[in-house]
Protein backbone atom coordinates (compact mmCIF):
# COMPACT_ATOMS: atom_id res chain seq x y z
CA UNK A 1 0.00 0.00 0.00
CA UNK A 2 2.68 1.92 0.65
CA UNK A 3 4.02 1.37 -2.54
CA UNK A 4 0.80 2.46 -4.23
CA UNK A 5 0.69 5.79 -2.71
CA UNK A 6 4.28 6.72 -2.88
CA UNK A 7 4.21 5.94 -6.88
CA UNK A 8 0.95 8.08 -7.10
CA UNK A 9 3.05 11.14 -4.86
CA UNK A 10 6.05 10.91 -7.73
CA UNK A 11 3.07 10.77 -10.25
CA UNK A 12 1.73 14.19 -9.04
CA UNK A 13 4.89 15.66 -8.78
CA UNK A 14 5.55 14.29 -12.39
CA UNK A 15 2.77 15.97 -13.42
CA UNK A 16 3.00 19.16 -11.95
CA UNK A 17 6.61 19.43 -13.57
CA UNK A 18 5.92 18.44 -16.59
CA UNK A 19 2.91 20.25 -17.18
CA UNK A 20 1.05 21.07 -20.84
CA UNK A 21 3.02 24.02 -21.58
CA UNK A 22 1.12 26.65 -23.15
CA UNK A 23 0.87 26.94 -26.88
CA UNK A 24 1.13 30.67 -26.85
CA UNK A 25 2.68 32.66 -24.09
CA UNK A 26 1.48 37.01 -24.67
CA UNK A 27 3.40 39.68 -22.74
CA UNK A 28 1.89 42.99 -22.15
CA UNK A 29 3.46 45.78 -20.98
CA UNK A 30 1.39 48.49 -20.39
CA UNK A 31 3.64 51.60 -20.88
CA UNK A 32 3.39 53.91 -17.82
CA UNK A 33 1.08 52.21 -16.18
CA UNK A 34 0.77 52.88 -11.89
CA UNK A 35 -0.54 49.88 -9.99
CA UNK A 36 -3.18 52.93 -8.29
CA UNK A 37 -4.69 52.95 -11.66
CA UNK A 38 -6.26 49.31 -11.52
CA UNK A 39 -7.80 50.57 -7.87
CA UNK A 40 -8.88 54.11 -9.53
CA UNK A 41 -10.75 52.49 -12.36
CA UNK A 42 -12.17 49.82 -10.85
CA UNK A 43 -15.22 50.00 -10.65
CA UNK A 44 -15.53 51.60 -14.22
CA UNK A 45 -13.97 48.37 -15.96
CA UNK A 46 -15.75 45.93 -17.52
CA UNK A 47 -16.27 42.48 -16.41
CA UNK A 48 -13.74 40.84 -19.73
CA UNK A 49 -11.10 43.19 -19.33
CA UNK A 50 -8.73 43.64 -16.51
CA UNK A 51 -11.43 42.01 -14.13
CA UNK A 52 -11.01 39.04 -15.50
CA UNK A 53 -7.63 38.85 -15.55
CA UNK A 54 -7.20 39.54 -12.23
CA UNK A 55 -10.26 37.31 -10.76
CA UNK A 56 -8.90 34.35 -12.57
CA UNK A 57 -4.91 35.05 -12.56
CA UNK A 58 -2.20 35.83 -10.19
CA UNK A 59 -2.05 39.59 -8.84
CA UNK A 60 1.07 40.48 -7.44
CA UNK A 61 -0.08 44.20 -5.92
CA UNK A 62 3.55 45.31 -4.32
CA UNK A 63 5.28 44.48 -7.67
CA UNK A 64 8.17 47.44 -7.73
CA UNK A 65 10.71 47.96 -10.12
CA UNK A 66 14.12 47.90 -8.26
CA UNK A 67 16.70 50.30 -9.87
CA UNK A 68 16.58 53.77 -11.55
CA UNK A 69 16.12 55.27 -14.04
CA UNK A 70 13.35 53.76 -14.28
CA UNK A 71 12.52 54.58 -18.49
CA UNK A 72 11.00 52.67 -21.11
CA UNK A 73 14.36 51.14 -22.55
CA UNK A 74 15.63 49.89 -19.19
CA UNK A 75 11.79 48.92 -18.44
CA UNK A 76 11.63 46.62 -21.35
CA UNK A 77 14.88 45.31 -21.09
CA UNK A 78 14.61 44.16 -17.51
CA UNK A 79 11.26 42.82 -17.53
CA UNK A 80 12.62 40.73 -20.23
CA UNK A 81 15.84 39.65 -19.13
CA UNK A 82 15.19 39.42 -15.38
CA UNK A 83 17.73 41.79 -14.31
CA UNK A 84 18.78 45.10 -14.13
CA UNK A 85 20.89 47.67 -16.20
CA UNK A 86 24.03 46.39 -13.61
CA UNK A 87 23.80 43.35 -15.96
CA UNK A 88 22.16 44.21 -19.37
CA UNK A 89 23.25 47.58 -19.95
CA UNK A 90 20.37 48.97 -21.14
CA UNK A 91 20.88 52.25 -18.60
CA UNK A 92 18.30 54.77 -20.17
CA UNK A 93 16.52 55.53 -23.51
CA UNK A 94 19.17 57.66 -24.30
CA UNK A 95 22.50 58.23 -22.88
CA UNK A 96 25.86 59.65 -23.22
CA UNK A 97 28.40 57.38 -24.36
CA UNK A 98 32.21 57.89 -22.89
CA UNK A 99 33.78 56.90 -25.89
CA UNK A 100 32.09 58.12 -28.49
CA UNK A 101 31.30 61.70 -26.62
CA UNK A 102 27.83 62.29 -27.54
CA UNK A 103 24.67 60.71 -26.92
CA UNK A 104 23.07 57.23 -28.06
CA UNK A 105 19.58 55.69 -27.99
CA UNK A 106 19.10 52.47 -27.01
CA UNK A 107 18.34 50.65 -30.09
CA UNK A 108 19.90 52.78 -32.62
CA UNK A 109 22.42 50.88 -34.91
CA UNK A 110 24.09 52.41 -37.64
CA UNK A 111 24.86 48.98 -39.13
CA UNK A 112 21.45 48.38 -40.40
CA UNK A 113 18.31 50.61 -41.75
CA UNK A 114 15.11 50.45 -41.96
CA UNK A 115 12.56 48.34 -43.52
CA UNK A 116 9.63 49.91 -44.86
CA UNK A 117 10.65 53.54 -43.91
CA UNK A 118 13.51 55.94 -44.91
CA UNK A 119 14.89 55.58 -41.58
CA UNK A 120 17.79 54.39 -39.25
CA UNK A 121 18.24 50.05 -38.54
CA UNK A 122 17.34 49.20 -35.18
CA UNK A 123 18.39 46.25 -33.21
CA UNK A 124 19.10 45.16 -29.41
CA UNK A 125 23.16 45.42 -29.72
CA UNK A 126 23.03 47.55 -26.67
CA UNK A 127 21.36 45.02 -24.47
CA UNK A 128 24.10 42.21 -23.07
CA UNK A 129 21.96 39.96 -21.78
CA UNK A 130 19.88 37.41 -23.25
CA UNK A 131 15.93 37.71 -22.72
CA UNK A 132 13.21 34.75 -22.11
CA UNK A 133 12.07 35.21 -25.67
CA UNK A 134 15.72 34.40 -26.35
CA UNK A 135 16.12 31.52 -23.70
CA UNK A 136 12.56 29.95 -25.68
CA UNK A 137 13.95 29.96 -28.87
CA UNK A 138 17.25 28.52 -27.84
CA UNK A 139 15.16 25.93 -26.23
CA UNK A 140 13.40 24.49 -29.14
CA UNK A 141 16.14 24.86 -31.66
CA UNK A 142 14.60 28.08 -32.85
CA UNK A 143 11.38 26.40 -33.99
CA UNK A 144 9.30 28.52 -31.38
CA UNK A 145 8.15 32.04 -33.34
CA UNK A 146 8.88 35.24 -31.16
CA UNK A 147 7.13 38.34 -32.26
CA UNK A 148 7.50 41.95 -30.78
CA UNK A 149 4.93 44.76 -31.39
CA UNK A 150 4.71 48.50 -30.19
CA UNK A 151 4.08 51.96 -31.42
CA UNK A 152 8.26 52.65 -29.85
CA UNK A 153 10.56 50.87 -31.43
CA UNK A 154 12.47 50.19 -28.27
CA UNK A 155 8.92 48.92 -26.85
CA UNK A 156 8.90 46.03 -29.57
CA UNK A 157 12.91 45.45 -30.28
CA UNK A 158 13.65 44.81 -26.64
CA UNK A 159 11.07 42.25 -25.76
CA UNK A 160 11.72 40.36 -28.90
CA UNK A 161 15.50 39.61 -27.86
CA UNK A 162 18.11 39.20 -29.96
CA UNK A 163 16.18 36.28 -31.89
CA UNK A 164 13.22 37.29 -32.22
CA UNK A 165 11.25 39.46 -34.73
CA UNK A 166 10.40 43.42 -34.04
CA UNK A 167 8.05 45.44 -35.89
CA UNK A 168 7.13 49.28 -34.86
CA UNK A 169 5.26 52.12 -35.97
CA UNK A 170 7.05 54.73 -38.02
CA UNK A 171 4.75 57.76 -37.89
CA UNK A 172 6.36 59.36 -40.94
CA UNK A 173 5.05 56.71 -43.72
CA UNK A 174 1.91 55.88 -41.24
CA UNK A 175 3.23 51.94 -41.95
CA UNK A 176 4.55 49.28 -39.23
CA UNK A 177 8.05 48.43 -39.64
CA UNK A 178 11.26 47.17 -39.03
CA UNK A 179 15.04 46.87 -39.38
CA UNK A 180 16.93 44.54 -41.91
CA UNK A 181 18.62 43.44 -38.58
CA UNK A 182 15.68 40.65 -38.68
CA UNK A 183 14.65 40.81 -42.26
CA UNK A 184 15.19 41.96 -45.71
CA UNK A 185 11.37 42.90 -46.84
CA UNK A 186 8.15 43.11 -44.85
CA UNK A 187 5.90 39.47 -44.70
CA UNK A 188 3.31 39.98 -46.83
CA UNK A 189 0.40 40.09 -44.24
CA UNK A 190 2.41 43.05 -42.85
CA UNK A 191 1.89 44.93 -45.82
CA UNK A 192 -1.34 44.15 -45.96
CA UNK A 193 -1.83 45.44 -42.98
CA UNK A 194 -0.43 48.85 -44.19
CA UNK A 195 -2.30 48.99 -47.00
CA UNK A 196 -5.63 49.09 -44.75
CA UNK A 197 -4.56 52.78 -43.55
CA UNK A 198 -5.75 52.41 -40.07
CA UNK A 199 -3.68 55.60 -39.05
CA UNK A 200 -5.32 57.46 -40.78
CA UNK A 201 -8.62 55.89 -40.30
CA UNK A 202 -8.47 55.86 -36.92
CA UNK A 203 -7.18 59.54 -36.26
CA UNK A 204 -9.88 60.89 -38.61
CA UNK A 205 -12.48 60.33 -35.76
CA UNK A 206 -13.46 62.53 -32.75
CA UNK A 207 -12.54 61.51 -29.52
CA UNK A 208 -14.90 61.93 -27.21
CA UNK A 209 -14.88 60.22 -23.43
CA UNK A 210 -16.90 56.79 -23.47
CA UNK A 211 -19.22 57.67 -21.09
CA UNK A 212 -20.90 61.15 -19.78
CA UNK A 213 -18.12 62.94 -18.82
CA UNK A 214 -19.61 64.44 -15.67
CA UNK A 215 -19.06 60.34 -14.10
CA UNK A 216 -15.03 61.03 -15.00
CA UNK A 217 -14.87 61.87 -10.95
CA UNK A 218 -11.53 59.77 -10.51
CA UNK A 219 -9.89 62.76 -12.26
CA UNK A 220 -9.60 66.61 -11.87
CA UNK A 221 -11.68 68.75 -13.83
CA UNK A 222 -11.68 68.52 -17.58
CA UNK A 223 -10.06 72.09 -18.41
CA UNK A 224 -7.25 73.01 -16.24
CA UNK A 225 -4.20 74.17 -15.87
CA UNK A 226 -2.02 71.30 -15.26
CA UNK A 227 -2.18 69.78 -18.66
CA UNK A 228 -0.42 69.98 -21.88
CA UNK A 229 -2.16 70.16 -25.35
CA UNK A 230 -1.35 67.32 -27.63
CA UNK A 231 1.04 68.27 -29.66
CA UNK A 232 1.24 72.05 -28.39
CA UNK A 233 -1.90 72.33 -30.62
CA UNK A 234 -5.73 72.37 -29.26
CA UNK A 235 -6.62 72.58 -25.79
CA UNK A 236 -6.25 70.10 -24.14
CA UNK A 237 -10.17 69.62 -23.46
CA UNK A 238 -13.10 67.11 -24.97
CA UNK A 239 -13.82 66.49 -27.44
CA UNK A 240 -11.15 66.36 -29.39
CA UNK A 241 -11.25 67.07 -33.13
CA UNK A 242 -8.66 64.59 -34.67
CA UNK A 243 -9.22 65.84 -38.06
CA UNK A 244 -8.15 69.62 -37.19
CA UNK A 245 -5.31 68.26 -35.17
CA UNK A 246 -4.11 65.96 -37.34
CA UNK A 247 -3.39 68.56 -39.95
CA UNK A 248 -0.37 69.76 -37.43
CA UNK A 249 1.08 66.83 -36.11
CA UNK A 250 0.20 63.99 -39.14
CA UNK A 251 0.12 60.78 -37.62
CA UNK A 252 2.20 61.07 -35.07
CA UNK A 253 -1.28 62.22 -33.76
CA UNK A 254 -1.85 58.33 -33.32
CA UNK A 255 0.35 57.73 -30.24
CA UNK A 256 -1.69 60.04 -28.09
CA UNK A 257 -5.06 58.40 -28.62
CA UNK A 258 -6.42 55.13 -27.17
CA UNK A 259 -6.51 54.20 -30.79
CA UNK A 260 -2.68 53.77 -30.43
CA UNK A 261 -3.67 50.88 -28.29
CA UNK A 262 -6.52 49.12 -30.20
CA UNK A 263 -4.32 48.86 -33.60
CA UNK A 264 -1.65 46.76 -31.93
CA UNK A 265 -4.41 44.75 -31.23
CA UNK A 266 -5.27 44.67 -34.53
CA UNK A 267 -1.93 44.01 -35.41
CA UNK A 268 -1.29 41.08 -33.24
CA UNK A 269 -4.18 39.38 -33.91
CA UNK A 270 -3.13 39.37 -37.46
CA UNK A 271 0.58 38.40 -36.19
CA UNK A 272 -1.13 35.15 -34.53
CA UNK A 273 -3.26 34.47 -37.61
CA UNK A 274 -0.78 34.92 -40.33
CA UNK A 275 2.66 33.43 -38.42
CA UNK A 276 0.11 30.54 -36.53
CA UNK A 277 1.48 31.57 -33.35
CA UNK A 278 0.79 28.86 -31.17
CA UNK A 279 -0.59 26.70 -33.41
CA UNK A 280 2.39 24.17 -33.54
CA UNK A 281 4.57 22.04 -31.42
CA UNK A 282 6.53 24.74 -29.42
CA UNK A 283 5.92 27.82 -27.46
CA UNK A 284 5.46 30.83 -29.45
CA UNK A 285 5.77 34.42 -27.87
CA UNK A 286 3.94 37.60 -28.69
CA UNK A 287 4.92 40.52 -26.94
CA UNK A 288 2.71 43.73 -27.61
CA UNK A 289 3.85 47.05 -25.77
CA UNK A 290 0.94 49.59 -25.40
CA UNK A 291 2.62 52.96 -25.98
CA UNK A 292 -0.06 55.18 -26.17
CA UNK A 293 -0.91 55.61 -22.44
CA UNK A 294 3.02 57.03 -21.87
CA UNK A 295 2.69 59.60 -24.34
CA UNK A 296 -0.87 60.71 -23.14
CA UNK A 297 0.16 60.43 -19.32
CA UNK A 298 3.47 62.46 -20.03
CA UNK A 299 1.11 64.90 -21.99
CA UNK A 300 -2.29 64.89 -19.53
CA UNK A 301 -0.84 63.26 -16.37
CA UNK A 302 -2.13 60.95 -13.83
CA UNK A 303 -4.90 62.72 -13.16
CA UNK A 304 -6.34 63.59 -16.34
CA UNK A 305 -9.86 62.43 -17.94
CA UNK A 306 -7.97 61.53 -20.97
CA UNK A 307 -5.96 59.14 -18.86
CA UNK A 308 -8.67 57.49 -17.62
CA UNK A 309 -11.03 57.39 -20.58
CA UNK A 310 -8.28 56.12 -22.06
CA UNK A 311 -7.65 52.88 -19.69
CA UNK A 312 -11.37 52.16 -19.86
CA UNK A 313 -10.96 52.02 -23.49
CA UNK A 314 -7.59 49.90 -22.98
CA UNK A 315 -10.15 47.32 -21.16
CA UNK A 316 -12.23 47.15 -23.62
CA UNK A 317 -9.28 46.28 -26.32
CA UNK A 318 -8.10 43.53 -24.02
CA UNK A 319 -11.62 41.70 -23.30
CA UNK A 320 -11.45 41.68 -27.35
CA UNK A 321 -7.68 40.48 -27.52
CA UNK A 322 -8.53 37.63 -25.01
CA UNK A 323 -11.95 36.63 -26.46
CA UNK A 324 -9.90 36.14 -29.65
CA UNK A 325 -7.12 34.13 -28.08
CA UNK A 326 -9.65 31.95 -26.96
CA UNK A 327 -11.08 31.09 -30.11
CA UNK A 328 -8.19 30.93 -32.01
CA UNK A 329 -5.68 29.30 -30.10
CA UNK A 330 -8.20 27.84 -27.07
CA UNK A 331 -9.27 28.80 -23.83
CA UNK A 332 -6.55 26.20 -22.16
CA UNK A 333 -3.87 26.74 -24.47
CA UNK A 334 -2.64 30.02 -23.66
CA UNK A 335 -1.33 32.44 -21.11
CA UNK A 336 0.09 36.00 -20.34
CA UNK A 337 1.09 38.10 -18.02
CA UNK A 338 0.62 42.24 -17.99
CA UNK A 339 2.80 44.92 -16.58
CA UNK A 340 4.35 48.36 -16.72
CA UNK A 341 8.09 49.71 -17.78
CA UNK A 342 7.56 52.18 -15.31
CA UNK A 343 5.00 54.58 -14.01
CA UNK A 344 4.87 58.15 -13.09
CA UNK A 345 5.00 61.12 -10.95
CA UNK A 346 1.79 63.58 -10.29
CA UNK A 347 1.98 66.71 -12.09
CA UNK A 348 4.12 69.06 -9.68
CA UNK A 349 2.17 72.28 -9.77
CA UNK A 350 -0.90 70.12 -9.30
CA UNK A 351 0.65 68.71 -6.07
CA UNK A 352 2.11 72.34 -4.85
CA UNK A 353 -1.34 73.91 -5.27
CA UNK A 354 -2.38 71.17 -2.55
CA UNK A 355 -0.04 72.21 -0.63
CA UNK A 356 2.31 68.69 -1.26
CA UNK A 357 6.14 69.35 -1.39
CA UNK A 358 7.38 68.51 -5.12
CA UNK A 359 9.66 70.88 -7.72
CA UNK A 360 10.91 71.15 -11.02
CA UNK A 361 14.62 70.29 -11.67
CA UNK A 362 16.61 72.64 -14.23
CA UNK A 363 19.17 70.62 -15.60
CA UNK A 364 21.44 73.50 -17.45
CA UNK A 365 21.30 75.22 -13.76
CA UNK A 366 22.45 72.57 -11.94
CA UNK A 367 25.12 71.52 -14.83
CA UNK A 368 26.47 75.29 -14.07
CA UNK A 369 26.83 75.01 -10.62
CA UNK A 370 29.04 71.70 -10.83
CA UNK A 371 30.98 73.53 -13.26
CA UNK A 372 31.42 76.29 -11.03
CA UNK A 373 32.29 74.05 -8.41
CA UNK A 374 35.05 72.33 -10.00
CA UNK A 375 36.48 75.10 -12.15
CA UNK A 376 37.30 76.54 -9.09
CA UNK A 377 38.75 73.35 -7.10
CA UNK A 378 40.74 72.16 -10.06
CA UNK A 379 41.12 75.25 -12.75
CA UNK A 380 38.67 73.26 -15.07
CA UNK A 381 35.28 72.41 -15.40
CA UNK A 382 36.08 69.01 -15.89
CA UNK A 383 31.64 67.87 -16.55
CA UNK A 384 31.00 66.59 -20.28
CA UNK A 385 27.52 66.02 -19.64
CA UNK A 386 24.56 65.42 -17.05
CA UNK A 387 21.66 63.20 -18.21
CA UNK A 388 19.32 60.53 -16.05
CA UNK A 389 20.40 62.56 -12.77
CA UNK A 390 24.36 61.11 -13.70
CA UNK A 391 27.52 63.43 -13.71
CA UNK A 392 30.22 62.13 -16.70
CA UNK A 393 33.74 63.33 -15.75
CA UNK A 394 36.13 64.10 -18.01
CA UNK A 395 38.55 61.00 -17.37
CA UNK A 396 40.82 61.93 -19.92
CA UNK A 397 41.37 65.16 -18.48
CA UNK A 398 41.52 64.36 -14.80
CA UNK A 399 44.27 61.94 -15.39
CA UNK A 400 46.16 64.45 -17.33
CA UNK A 401 46.21 66.86 -14.73
CA UNK A 402 46.89 63.82 -12.02
CA UNK A 403 43.56 64.83 -10.04
CA UNK A 404 42.35 61.94 -7.86
CA UNK A 405 38.92 60.60 -9.53
CA UNK A 406 37.50 59.78 -6.04
CA UNK A 407 38.31 63.66 -4.54
CA UNK A 408 36.67 65.38 -8.22
CA UNK A 409 33.89 63.26 -7.73
CA UNK A 410 33.23 63.82 -4.13
CA UNK A 411 33.54 68.09 -5.08
CA UNK A 412 31.18 67.19 -7.87
CA UNK A 413 28.42 65.62 -5.91
CA UNK A 414 28.66 67.97 -2.86
CA UNK A 415 27.93 70.78 -5.56
CA UNK A 416 24.43 69.51 -7.07
CA UNK A 417 23.40 69.06 -3.61
CA UNK A 418 23.52 72.38 -3.08
CA UNK A 419 20.58 72.52 -5.69
CA UNK A 420 17.42 71.60 -3.38
CA UNK A 421 16.12 69.16 -5.81
CA UNK A 422 18.65 66.91 -4.79
CA UNK A 423 19.11 65.10 -1.44
CA UNK A 424 22.06 62.05 -2.26
CA UNK A 425 25.13 61.56 -4.21
CA UNK A 426 27.32 58.45 -4.82
CA UNK A 427 29.71 57.99 -6.96
CA UNK A 428 31.08 55.50 -8.56
CA UNK A 429 34.62 55.12 -6.90
CA UNK A 430 32.24 54.09 -3.84
CA UNK A 431 30.39 51.74 -6.04
CA UNK A 432 33.02 50.26 -7.41
CA UNK A 433 33.97 48.89 -3.99
CA UNK A 434 30.99 47.92 -3.02
CA UNK A 435 30.31 50.69 -0.37
CA UNK A 436 27.02 52.38 -0.09
CA UNK A 437 23.92 52.35 2.37
CA UNK A 438 21.85 49.60 2.81
CA UNK A 439 18.79 51.54 2.26
CA UNK A 440 16.31 50.08 -1.16
CA UNK A 441 16.70 53.85 -2.66
CA UNK A 442 20.65 53.42 -2.68
CA UNK A 443 20.33 49.96 -3.61
CA UNK A 444 17.91 50.96 -6.29
CA UNK A 445 20.91 53.03 -7.62
CA UNK A 446 23.57 50.80 -7.68
CA UNK A 447 21.41 48.19 -9.34
CA UNK A 448 20.76 50.65 -12.45
CA UNK A 449 24.83 51.93 -12.17
CA UNK A 450 26.87 49.93 -15.28
CA UNK A 451 30.23 50.42 -14.63
CA UNK A 452 31.04 50.80 -18.20
CA UNK A 453 28.35 53.28 -19.31
CA UNK A 454 26.98 55.10 -16.38
CA UNK A 455 28.44 58.44 -15.36
CA UNK A 456 30.65 58.99 -12.46
CA UNK A 457 28.22 60.61 -9.81
CA UNK A 458 24.47 59.55 -9.39
CA UNK A 459 21.76 61.90 -8.16
CA UNK A 460 19.03 61.33 -5.71
CA UNK A 461 16.32 63.25 -5.94
CA UNK A 462 14.41 64.38 -3.57
CA UNK A 463 10.23 62.93 -3.57
CA UNK A 464 8.17 63.75 -6.59
CA UNK A 465 11.21 66.54 -7.75
CA UNK A 466 11.63 65.75 -11.66
CA UNK A 467 13.27 67.69 -14.77
CA UNK A 468 10.25 68.06 -16.86
CA UNK A 469 7.53 71.29 -17.87
CA UNK A 470 5.22 72.90 -15.60
CA UNK A 471 2.26 70.82 -17.41
CA UNK A 472 2.25 67.08 -17.97
CA UNK A 473 4.81 64.89 -15.97
CA UNK A 474 7.82 62.42 -16.26
CA UNK A 475 9.46 59.64 -14.33
CA UNK A 476 12.88 58.40 -13.51
CA UNK A 477 13.03 58.23 -9.99
CA UNK A 478 13.61 55.49 -7.24
CA UNK A 479 10.35 56.41 -5.78
CA UNK A 480 7.30 54.33 -5.60
CA UNK A 481 4.65 56.82 -7.93
CA UNK A 482 7.90 55.63 -10.69
CA UNK A 483 8.45 52.10 -9.52
CA UNK A 484 5.16 50.20 -8.46
CA UNK A 485 3.36 48.84 -11.22
CA UNK A 486 1.19 46.04 -11.87
CA UNK A 487 1.94 42.60 -12.18
CA UNK A 488 -0.59 39.71 -13.15
CA UNK A 489 -0.11 36.38 -14.45
CA UNK A 490 -3.35 34.59 -16.21
CA UNK A 491 -4.38 31.33 -18.37
CA UNK A 492 -2.62 27.86 -18.39
CA UNK A 493 -0.77 26.52 -15.85
CA UNK A 494 -1.55 29.65 -13.58
CA UNK A 495 -3.48 29.69 -10.35
CA UNK A 496 -5.81 32.29 -8.66
CA UNK A 497 -5.04 34.41 -6.17
CA UNK A 498 -2.79 37.70 -5.02
CA UNK A 499 -0.14 38.96 -3.07
CA UNK A 500 0.94 42.04 -1.37
CA UNK A 501 4.50 40.48 -0.55
CA UNK A 502 6.95 42.32 -2.17
CA UNK A 503 8.10 41.49 -5.53
CA UNK A 504 10.50 42.73 -8.60
CA UNK A 505 9.76 43.50 -11.96
CA UNK A 506 12.95 41.13 -12.39
CA UNK A 507 11.10 37.99 -11.34
CA UNK A 508 8.86 38.12 -14.06
CA UNK A 509 11.72 36.31 -16.78
CA UNK A 510 12.21 33.67 -14.21
CA UNK A 511 8.53 32.67 -13.80
CA UNK A 512 7.79 32.83 -17.68
CA UNK A 513 10.95 30.14 -17.56
CA UNK A 514 9.06 27.99 -15.49
CA UNK A 515 5.70 28.20 -17.10
CA UNK A 516 7.20 27.34 -20.54
CA UNK A 517 9.78 24.95 -19.21
CA UNK A 518 13.06 26.60 -20.40
CA UNK A 519 16.53 27.98 -19.07
CA UNK A 520 16.70 31.12 -17.14
CA UNK A 521 17.87 34.05 -19.17
CA UNK A 522 21.92 34.06 -18.67
CA UNK A 523 22.06 37.38 -16.59
CA UNK A 524 19.00 36.80 -14.49
CA UNK A 525 18.76 37.61 -11.46
CA UNK A 526 15.10 37.62 -10.31
CA UNK A 527 13.77 34.90 -8.47
CA UNK A 528 10.61 32.39 -9.63
CA UNK A 529 7.11 33.49 -8.37
CA UNK A 530 4.58 30.70 -7.59
CA UNK A 531 1.80 30.86 -9.35
CA UNK A 532 1.68 27.27 -10.41
CA UNK A 533 -1.67 25.30 -10.19
CA UNK A 534 -0.72 21.76 -8.04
Amino acid sequence: MRKILFSIYLFSIGVGLFAQKPKLVVGLVVDQMRQDYIYRYWERFGNDGFKKIIANGYSFENCNFDYVPTYTGPGHASIYTGTTPAIHGVIANNWFDKKKNLSVYCVDDNKYTAVGAKDDGKSPHQMSSTTITDQLRIASQFRSKVIGISLKDRGAVLPAGHSGTAYWFDSKSGNFVTSNYYMNDLPKWVQDFNAKKLPLKYTSATWNTLHPIATYTASFADDNNYEDSIGKIAKPVFPYNLDQIRQKMELKLLNYLPAGNTILVDLGKDAILNEKLGQGAETDFLSLSFSATDYAGHTFGPQAIEIEDMYLRLDKDLADFMNFLDKTIGKDNWSLFISSDHGANDVVPYLNDHKIPAGLIEGEKVAQMVKSALFKQYGDSLLLNLSNEQLFLDLAKIESLKLNLCDVEHVAGRAALDYEGYIKYFTSCSFAQGIFPGFVLEQNLYKGWNAKRSGEVMLLTAPSWMESSKKGTTHGSSYSYDTRVPLIFYGNGIKKGKSIDPVSITDIAPTLAHLMKVQYPNGCTGKALNIFRD
